[in-house]
């Protein structure tokens, strides 16, 4: 297995992963752009786990900066292809960004999860997380011209 950082030319096998791993039909051609402008910031890492040079998993962590905390690091996606989950594979993405973390000088990681994702809420605890508190998750979307 190989970690390493996502390139461009991996938006097809980061929207396979988000449509697999989440449900997300986001579309395609938005993948590929929203994907090149968030590896070129610096606020921003996106790692690829790949085997025999196929992406079976990615991670995204961000920064996170308010006014109540130290900074974190804050995962805003981990997807494991399925038919390589238990190998592994998200312990070191989750390491890759603990290593990021602990490289910017930030004082930890931290992440949400889906009510209903109760496999991955036990790897999160089994990998050293604390289950801190349950929330609600509000948005509102705005109509765009694009």
């Amino acid at each position: 297995m190989e970690i390493r950082e996502c390139l461009s030319s991996d938006y097809k096998d980061i929207y396979q992963l988000n449509k697999k791993a989440f449900g997300y039909e986001y579309d395609i051609e938005k993948t590929k752009s929203r994907l090149n402008e968030i590896i070129n910031r610096e606020t921003d890492k996106i790692y690829v786990a790949s085997i025999d040079n196929k992406v079976v998993g990615y991670i995204h962590g961000s920064d996170y900066e308010c006014t109540y905390s130290d900074p974190l690091k804050n995962i805003m996606a981990i997807a494991v292809d399925e038919d390589y989950r238990g190998k592994g594979i998200g312990r070191t993405l989750l390491n890759a960004i603990e290593n990021w973390a602990k490289e910017s000088d930030c004082s930890g990681v931290r992440l949400v999860s889906g009510f209903n994702r109760v496999e991955a809420h036990r790897f999160y605890l089994h990998c050293g997380y604390n289950d801190r508190k349950d929330q609600k998750n509000f948005i509102k979307y705005f109509n765009r011209c694009n």
